[in-house]
């Protein structure tokens, strides 16, 4: 089956897929810690629901936490749209976490304003290219906190 993606996506998507496969396999051998350009950055798996398959989807975030909640950017780099995983947890907001060894179940609610520019300065102060997304696109990228059930 063809993808729908224009070219670039469609090859940039590929690239996620298969670069995720790896950091998802590896986080999971070492008790949540990878390497690479990962190396000490504060990850987690975030298991969606597919919005129209229903089928789970992991992907490696990057996190921090605030308040005891789990706090991820839907950033896609800088991309004009958001990652395909924040349209899933929009549609199912009862989503899987897991950090390190633990894995829970957690609520997904998109952070409003004023409290997501502050959490996005705190993600920006961690990981610094998340200050270039900003400048790379024209739409307010989501912060999303995961409020462990």
């Amino acid at each position: 089956m063809r993808s729908m993606l224009p070219p670039d996506r469609a090859r940039l998507s590929i690239a996620r897929r298969h670069r995720g496969g790896q950091v998802i396999a590896e986080f999971r051998a070492n008790g949540g810690s990878v390497g690479g350009q990962f190396k000490g950055a504060p990850l987690l798996l975030l298991t969606t629901k597919g919005a129209k398959s229903g089928a789970p989807r992991i992907n490696p975030l990057a996190y921090l936490v605030d308040g005891g909640r789990h706090i991820i950017v839907a950033s896609y780099a800088g991309a004009a749209s958001n990652p395909p995983w924040y349209h899933n947890l929009i549609a199912n907001p009862i989503v899987e976490v897991e950090v390190g060894k633990e894995r829970f179940k957690a609520r997904a609610e998109v952070v409003s304003e004023p409290e997501r520019s502050q959490l996005y300065k705190k993600m920006a102060q961690v990981m610094p290219a998340f200050a270039e997304y900003e400048t790379k696109t024209t739409r307010t990228i989501p912060v999303i906190a995961l409020k462990k059930q």
